[in-house]
């Protein structure tokens, strides 16, 4: 009986021995991919060949698969190591079949599969707004060509807030970008930098208003010239220093002493933080044109000047900018003149003594005689009476001519009294008569 059950146990154990190399057999051919091109397969880097990686294709019962130099990355690379290396396992799609199969059986690419899922990222980017950053690749004629593990497209008018002359120093950049298009079929992708930068200068221009506090002194750059004044950058914040700011004297533009580039000190006058408008000056940051004038223009000294204006009394030179000194009548020459038209005119060079110099009243009186020589046979000239002892015109003679009207009003322009321009007019006046 034991024998029995003994042989019938064997016969079993024989039965499944049997069995068993079909059943694995079966499960193996269920178990072979059926590679058609476009399929994502998995494969296991087993060598280089040249300028190629050879794949062995998991699941596929051997087969194996061969990446060109071309397909294996979409970032630039030197080396094959730099990507892949011997048994990393790495996704692929087939591209097609090869008829040399002693190179492999399919032409299979890495780099598709990547940008396969650069697109899918990206556009889950786009549909969330996203903000991405990426290198500036290359500059082209239309805009920049960006590397965003796909081919991105800026176009030049969304690259900056402002206009841009030259695109070559954005090359090599890493810049942020907003997706403004995305069509992985049609490889298209559009970026757009410039709302970005509108938010950047937004922020800062709000920044530096901020610190901006009126009567502060700052430096900036002439960012613009205009006819009616100069606008200064401050750093994200455009400020304008109107034309009569920009120095002491009178000039014409301001490109006559501003050059755009140039650095300058400017005094912040007003800050209009909601119009977003600043009012600067240059000329308070700058010596006063009579700042330190007994040093300048000691009595006795020689200055040459320039004839700005002529009045039946004299003539106005100016001897430093925004400083003019008065050339009375009777300093002219040494003979007697009617108008100062006789001897000067206007914009003439010309060379003059320091008389006298107030500071405080910002008055200066000039001589063009005391530097000329005395005609011959003329007689010497008694000394010009003092102010104080010049008789005042009696009060019946109230009728004031043009000439001294115009006195009257030069007077107040230019800080000379009525004396001062009237000169020794009245020294041979009897006052008993």
């Amino acid at each position: 009986m034991s024998e029995f059950v003994e042989n019938n146990e064997l016969e079993e154990v024989k039965e499944e021995v049997k069995a068993e190399p079909m059943t694995s057999m079966e499960d193996a051919l269920d178990s072979v991919l059926d590679i058609k091109i476009g399929d994502v397969v998995k494969g296991d880097v087993l060598a280089f060949d040249d300028n190629q990686v050879r794949v062995a294709l998991k699941e596929s019962g051997g087969l194996e698969g061969v990446i060109p130099r071309n397909e294996l990355s979409a970032a630039p690379f030197e080396e094959l190591t730099d990507v892949v290396n011997i048994g990393d396992e790495i996704e692929v799609v087939v591209i097609k079949p090869i008829k040399d199969k002693e190179n492999g059986n399919y032409l299979v690419s890495k780099k598709r599969v990547d940008a396969k899922k650069v697109w899918a990222e990206l556009q889950e980017k786009f549909e969330n707004k996203e903000i991405i950053t990426a290198p500036v690749k290359d500059v082209v004629k239309g805009g920049l060509v960006v590397d965003c593990g796909v081919r991105g497209f800026v176009p030049a008018s969304m690259v900056e807030n402002h206009f841009v002359d030259d695109f070559a120093p954005y090359k090599g950049q890493t810049m942020d970008f907003a997706i403004v298009e995305i069509d992985p079929n049609e490889n298209r992708l559009i970026l757009s930098h410039k709302e970005i930068a509108k938010k950047e200068e937004e922020a800062k221009r709000g920044e530096v208003l901020a610190n901006l506090e009126e009567g502060s002194v700052v430096e900036g750059k002439v960012a613009r010239l205009t006819n009616f004044g100069a606008f200064i950058d401050l750093g994200g914040v455009d400020g304008l220093v109107h034309i009569s700011r920009i120095a002491h004297q009178h000039i014409a533009k301001p490109g006559d002493v501003l050059t755009i580039g140039d650095t300058v000190k400017v005094k912040v006058l007003s800050v209009d933080q909601e119009a977003v408008r600043v009012s600067l000056s240059i000329k308070d940051t700058l010596e006063g044109p009579w700042d330190n004038i007994e040093e300048k223009a000691p009595q006795g000294a020689v200055l040459s000047g320039t004839v700005k204006r002529l009045t039946n009394f004299g003539a106005f030179v100016e001897v430093f900018p925004g400083v003019e000194g008065l050339v009375h009548i009777s300093q002219i020459a040494h003979e007697h003149i009617a108008t100062p038209q006789e001897k000067l005119e206007e914009g003439q060079e010309i060379e003059v003594k320091v008389l006298s110099v107030d500071p405080t009243e910002q008055r200066l009186s000039l001589s063009i005689k005391a530097l000329l020589e005395k005609p011959e046979g003329m007689e010497t000239e008694a000394p010009a009476p003092k102010k104080e002892s010049a008789p005042r015109p009696r009060k019946q003679h109230n009728k004031v001519s043009n000439q001294n009207t115009t006195a009257y009003s030069d007077s107040s322009e230019s800080g000379f009294t009525l004396a001062d321009m009237l000169g020794d007019a009245f020294s041979g006046l009897n006052t008993e008569e």
